[in-house]
């Protein structure tokens, strides 16, 4: 069946500055993730870390020419805090490393492809953590929206769309409240006090936008789970499926698109002694300073149950507390990945949105399929031929097509990754990109056949895939 795109549907990719620049003339101005890597090297695959990277840093020219045959509409990329700005209090620029950035943005815009810029991909400057600690301070808020400003004034009218964060979840879960990157630490309020620190910075940078009477949208990349019970008829699966989704789902969703917090998660983080502190007038900010467009970041859903064994009484709260995660017989995976393959949690999404967010305006921002050992489908010519790529975009693509044929309003597509890029403890183990990256020759760029799908995808705007009328009924 042929699939058919609008033809002003945003085709492209995303990226962040710490997994493809690398340290060239950073001179030890590390940013979180740095941080993350010097403390365990040994936890990365392989050891690889953001030391290099993709070296997009002195590759950036010749890899925005690359960018152009893969097809890319668009780009995101993120600009390194402790490399745009040289002193963090007075929110100073580092004109060498703006000049990067500059330079950038420029030829994106010279040769047609769109630029976006996340202000933040984990990069908060490793000194500001270590005098201020994280988004659990207020300082830090305020010197994130210093640094925005900066951003704002200098790529004003080069750039349609800012985004505040990409995935601001994903640091305080997994440092701060699972404990499984560093610095290892399983305390929920902390994480908690960390999400709101964010939601509130978020809200201030909108405002910022706002009163700076910049030209473009400005919004915020999220990832928030695609939640599925185990049994609709089992109450404790219900109930497991509802506090997950307070926590995985709204708890971004709800403050920056409705200006609220539910009211669920505060009782919830209340009787858990969990409660992370605020003001007032912050939160009259948040109320006042929601997101113009939303950026959804997807790779596979999130299913629960409740929870079969109560956890000891002594135990410090974790949501997980209430459910448990279910791992659903049968299911699509990934081999390589080990992540359930479910393109119609996108639709599912795309109807929530609309549903219950006042349709607003959206994008998926991140899709994409990691795979180890790719080398071993390379053609006589060298070239990956990564069909499961590409049948992985078409069908998570025909869904979103269904939603949108019914109402949602969502304007682009946009995978992850343009190029094999590094990624925390994973490495370069899984390779998502279009474009292959040789480690054995100097990190040599090759396009896949993906990326020559991708292209003529762009340039055609149609694709053909099986009907989904009998699929997941």
């Amino acid at each position: 069946m042929e699939y058919k795109l609008p033809q002003n549907f945003i085709l492209g990719a995303a990226t962040s500055a710490w997994q493809a620049e690398g340290w060239t003339d950073k001179n030890g101005r590390d940013n979180f993730v740095d941080m993350m890597y010097k403390a365990a090297p040994e936890r990365w695959n392989n050891g690889i870390g953001p030391t290099i990277a993709d070296d997009f840093y002195n590759k950036w020219s010749e890899d925005i020419d690359l960018m152009k045959k893969t097809g890319l509409s668009a780009i995101r990329i993120s600009i390194d805090w402790s490399r745009f700005i040289d002193n963090y209090e007075n929110a100073t620029i580092n004109e060498k490393g703006a000049q990067f950035y500059d330079n950038v943005i420029d030829k994106l815009n010279n040769i047609g492809i769109m630029p976006m810029i996340c202000l933040e991909h984990w990069e908060l400057p490793k000194v500001l953590y270590d005098k201020y600690g994280g988004y659990d301070s207020l300082k830090i808020v305020d010197l994130y929206v210093k640094y925005a400003k900066k951003v704002f004034e200098r790529y004003n009218g080069k750039v349609k769309y800012f985004w505040t964060f990409n995935e601001p979840i994903v640091i305080p879960q997994l440092c701060f409240m699972d404990g499984f990157w560093y610095p290892y630490k399983t305390d929920t309020k902390l994480a908690m006090q960390w999400i709101y620190g964010k939601i509130l910075a978020n809200a201030k940078v909108v405002a910022a936008f706002k009163e700076m009477n910049i030209t473009g949208k400005i919004g915020i990349i999220l990832n928030p789970s695609v939640i599925y019970s185990r049994s609709e008829l089992n109450e404790n699966d219900k109930k497991a499926k509802e506090v997950a989704d307070l926590f995985y789902w709204k708890s971004f969703m709800d403050p920056c698109i409705k200006g609220q917090f539910p009211k669920e998660l505060i009782d919830l983080l209340k009787k858990e002694n969990c409660m992370f502190e605020y003001k007032e007038e912050d939160l009259a900010i948040i109320k006042n300073n929601t997101i113009d467009i939303l950026g959804f970041n997807y790779y596979q859903p999130m299913r629960v149950m409740g929870q079969r064994f109560k956890p000891a009484e002594n135990m410090s709260f974790h949501p997980t507390k209430y459910f448990e995660e279910y791992d659903m017989p049968g299911k699509k995976i990934n081999p390589y990945r080990g992540w359930e393959i479910y393109p119609k949690a996108l639709y599912d999404a795309a109807m929530r949105i609309k549903n219950e967010y006042n349709n607003i305006e959206w994008m998926v921002t991140e899709s994409g399929m990691g795979v180890e050992g790719e080398e071993k489908y390379k053609n006589e010519d060298g070239v990956i031929q990564d069909d499961y790529r590409i049948d992985f975009y078409k069908e998570h693509l025909v869904w979103l097509l269904k939603a949108m044929a019914e109402g949602s309003n969502c304007k682009g597509y946009m995978v992850w990754n343009w190029l094999d890029n590094i990624s925390p403890v994973n490495s370069l183990k899984n390779r998502y990109g279009l474009v292959e990256l040789d480690l054995k020759n100097n990190r040599k760029r090759r396009i896949k056949k993906s990326g020559y799908w991708f292209n003529k995808l762009e340039n055609e705007k149609t694709f053909h895939y099986k009907t989904i009328d009998q699929e997941y009924k």
